[in-house]
């Protein structure tokens, strides 16, 4: 196939990636301007994908009046993000917060709300109160899709997004897609590209060795920081890791917060607490991993101490929204959680600033460093953002680019790249014998798993880059017998991608950070004084991959040393006393 012969579609705003932040910047963009043309591009399917395909228990950062403000939450992300924040886009999220919930809302999610009609707000955080469950969060995607359907945005299911296109002066200016059921590739003009294509889910290996037994949504590949990263984006801090406490075996989470609130806690095999605060900071990670290897181990979220209505209550949000094949998977073991705690384990690691800080740089206006280029949710660089800041971070990105285009100028495009993608995108279907896509997606993600996982040993991950950087030697080798495996095959390049991050990035902070997230063997002290600063990957003009720094900004909501080092006291030492009291 020549260039000349793709489908080519001419559009507006292409949204890449319908799960939780896309949709909300495609109806943004018709909100704003209704005249404008916008796509959504999906690999699966918009009514059940991304990470919120079965619906979600809460909104783990709602910032409601009268329970929190803006600057509150901003507060406690600083602390929870050991102080390496851009806070204006922090603040950006939490100025917005309380009006998204309400829009969300007066869409038809339902929040629950106490006798007065206020909403239910939890206490999970340190500080503050920041969780507001969704009993009937089973919903939000027929919601989000009655939406997009409302506002008439073209829904392309079933392409995969390869690569971004740019124009001679360096402007976003579309993407490369091929359809996952035909092979059949695309080409969408675009003024502007808005991606929202989730976590890099794929990286490391769960224990089970199941590719797609993920934390994360397995559909989440992370091609979107491969794409941002060869378009010529900065991506900021991969080295730390999203890493969570799951159930064992399951690889679902074990759900603090929504047990935390109504009495449950993380305990060890004594059934004793060992951290005040289960909120998923990279420092409660660490008090877990310590306690899981320090011979008090196993660790057990803690329910069956609690009233058998307070057990329903939890059984009936965990068993259906988000992850309902849980109910199942206690009855096969014979787990009732009136009479045993629930055994708990870490997960493998992954990119995901919605439970961390990694992503793709943005700032307070989803702007990526690549004019025209946006990024909202999981894939993005605002710490800690969760469900609601994909929703508030797709609206300010559709805002962003719907300015962006009313001052837009056309220029070529660098036909040659299009035709460099062509080849590389159906080089699997074209080789006639080779390595299938899932064994060298094990192997790679079983490199990440033996010399990059924390705790990081600088040797072990030079090690793992080399070997990293041999699986990369064989990507020519891929074969692919359908377009699945072909899905798979592209899959595959950008999760070899994502490792070689995660391991450049991680070499490069030579101090620790985060907790566990970035607790490195050979740098155990976190040192403020060279090390206060985000990090940065980017493509160099060579095509390698550089490492650098981004200084963090001045703080618009200053902290005093007490706030900054809150999450660094949490851990309770005379367990004994505690399980007395």
């Amino acid at each position: 196939m020549k260039v000349s012969e793709i489908e080519t579609v001419e559009m507006d705003v292409l949204v890449i990636g319908g799960g939780t932040g896309g949709p909300l910047a495609a109806v943004t963009v018709k909100e704003e301007n209704p005249e404008l043309d916008v796509m959504l591009l999906e690999k699966a399917n918009v009514k059940r994908s991304g990470a919120i395909s079965m619906g979600m228990d809460g909104l783990n950062n709602a910032i409601i009046p009268g329970r929190a403000t803006p600057e509150q939450y901003v507060k406690e992300i600083t602390t929870a993000n050991d102080g390496i924040v851009h806070q204006k886009a922090v603040l950006a999220y939490a100025d917005r917060s309380y009006d998204m919930i309400q829009k969300l809302d007066s869409w038809g999610v339902h929040f629950q709300k106490d006798e007065t009609g206020d909403y239910d707000v939890k206490k999970v955080h340190h500080m503050g109160s920041y969780v507001l469950p969704m009993p009937e969060g089973h919903n939000v995607k027929k919601i989000l899709y009655r939406r997009l359907r409302r506002n008439r945005v073209k829904v392309e299911n079933r392409y995969q997004a390869t690569r971004l296109l740019k124009d001679r002066d360096g402007k976003i200016a579309g993407a490369f897609a091929v359809n996952t059921r035909t092979s059949e590739p695309m080409l969408i003009r675009a003024k502007a590209v808005i991606m929202a294509t989730g976590a890099a889910g794929r990286l490391g290996l769960p224990t089970s060795g199941y590719l797609y037994g993920t934390y994360e949504n397995p559909t989440n590949a992370g091609e979107g920081h491969a794409m941002a990263y060869h378009a010529g984006a900065d991506l900021a801090n991969l080295e730390c890791y999203q890493i969570n406490p799951l159930l064992k075996d399951y690889n679902g989470p074990a759900c603090a917060y929504v047990t935390g609130p109504l009495g449950g806690y993380t305990a060890n095999a004594q059934g004793e607490r060992f951290i005040e605060c289960d909120y998923w900071s990279g420092q409660m990670m660490l008090e877990f991993y310590r306690e899981l290897e320090g011979g008090k181990g196993p660790v057990y979220l803690k329910v069956d101490h609690l009233a058998e209505e307070t057990i329903q209550e939890i059984e009936t949000v965990l068993h259906t929204n988000e992850r309902p094949s849980r109910e199942r998977f206690h009855a096969g073991r014979g787990t009732n959680y009136r009479e045993h705690m629930l055994e708990m384990h870490i997960s493998e690691v992954g990119f995901c600033s919605g439970h961390s800080a990694s992503g793709v740089w943005i700032n307070e206006h989803g702007e990526t460093t690549v004019p025209g280029l946006y990024a909202a949710g999981d894939m993005g660089s605002v710490p800690h953002s969760y469900m609601l800041g994909a929703f508030v971070y797709g609206q300010i990105c559709g805002e962003s680019a719907t300015r962006y285009v009313s001052d837009w100028t056309d220029a070529p495009l660098d036909e040659s790249l299009i035709a460099a993608e062509l080849e590389r995108v159906m080089a699997p279907l074209n080789a006639e014998d080779g390595i299938p896509p899932e064994q060298m997606e094990y192997k790679v993600r079983r490199l990440v798993n033996d010399y990059l996982q924390p705790p990081k040993v600088t040797k072990k991950m030079e090690i793992g880059l080399s070997r990293i950087l041999q699986v990369r030697e064989d990507l020519a080798r891929l074969h692919a017998r359908d377009p699945h495996e072909l899905l798979r095959a592209l899959e595959v390049h950008a999760i070899v991608d994502c490792a070689e991050m995660a391991a450049r990035a991680s070499m490069a902070r030579k101090e620790s950070r985060w907790g566990l997230y970035h607790y490195s063997i050979d740098h155990p002290e976190r040192d403020d004084e060279n090390w206060f600063c985000h990090s940065r990957l980017y493509k160099g003009e060579d095509g390698t991959m550089c490492t650098g720094t981004r200084p963090v900004d001045p703080y618009i909501i200053p902290l005093d040393d007490d706030e900054l080092s809150a999450y660094q006291s949490m851990r309770i030492e005379n367990t004994d006393e505690v399980a007395a009291e």
